[in-house]
């Protein structure tokens, strides 16, 4: 086991699914856990419990919103009060909605919290994380961005809304942002990578789901298909931890291996409009 001692690794939406395991694998490599998650009481009983099963006592808690600029910079701002590096940034939070809903800025939801959550959070994060390198940032994303045309003005559309489109095009984002922020961190010894971690079995979008025909449908082929969460989380401690990736960035992995995204996710140009597209939500 890779002994993480001395790094500052941070996971978003840790307290349960791909995240908590995430964060449990890291602690267990002695390294310095941030657990970012939204609910308090639900954080705090995944963080006692890591700190149990890993013995590793270094394990801290924030609380925040990644669909709040707000709380972002909050959260950014306790951060830095308390840690002069961060070593991996792991952004791992998401959801999947079936009914358009807005964030208190009025932008989209899932949009916010997968897209807009990790690009601010890193970008706030960025001069800690360039201090601190060699360095890492994990971006969590799906094979589910291979079904989306790239649209991105979907996101202000409020007429015939899709859950699993918006998805779909969050996960998108998450590729390009990937494969953006890596060029332009190129030289600086911070890489970027994204994982598709796989079918997770876990409670993602479990609340969001349309009545309980759809809950126990999709129940059902967790129970048959999906993978566990320690199987989801292997990639993300992978390329947070091993030694044979410190060169490689701007890749998308699966099953801890490089694997090709769709066509969409090597558009240089719809990346930087993103980008663009991004930086006017505000930072």
């Amino acid at each position: 086991m890779k002994d993480m001692s001395g790094k500052v690794c941070m996971v978003t939406g840790a307290n349960s699914g791909i995240g908590r395991e995430t964060a449990l694998q890291l602690a267990r490599m002695r390294a310095n856990v941030v657990m970012v998650c939204r609910d308090r009481e639900r954080g705090e009983k995944a963080q006692r419990e890591i700190m149990e099963a890993s013995g590793n006592k270094n394990t801290d808690l924030l609380i925040a919103d990644l669909s709040s600029l707000e709380q972002i910079k909050r959260l950014v701002k306790e951060f830095k009060s308390g840690y002069e590096a961060l070593h991996v940034l792991i952004n791992n939070a998401g959801t999947i909605l079936f009914k358009r809903q807005e964030n208190a800025e009025g932008i989209e939801a899932t949009f916010a919290i997968n897209h807009l959550g990790p690009f601010r959070l890193t970008n706030l994060l960025l001069d800690t994380i360039k201090k601190s390198a060699p360095s890492r940032i994990i971006n969590v994303s799906s094979a589910a961005h291979r079904f989306t045309d790239g649209n991105f003005a979907a996101v202000r559309e409020k007429n015939h809304y899709s859950g699993f489109r918006m998805y779909g095009l969050s996960k998108l984002a998450n590729v390009l942002f990937t494969k953006t922020l890596a060029r332009k961190l190129e030289g600086t010894g911070v890489i970027v990578n994204a994982v598709h971690p796989g079918f997770v079995r876990s409670n993602f979008g479990n609340s969001n789901l349309r009545g309980p025909f759809t809950t126990g449908l999709f129940k059902i082929i967790g129970s048959l298909f999906a993978i566990t969460p320690e199987k989801g989380a292997a990639t993300s401690v992978y390329l947070a931890t091993a030694d044979e990736v410190a060169p490689v960035t701007g890749e998308y992995f699966f099953k801890k291996k490089p694997a090709c995204p769709s066509d969409t996710a090597f558009d240089e140009k719809l990346g930087d409009a993103l980008w663009d597209m991004s930086l006017k939500y505000g930072l």
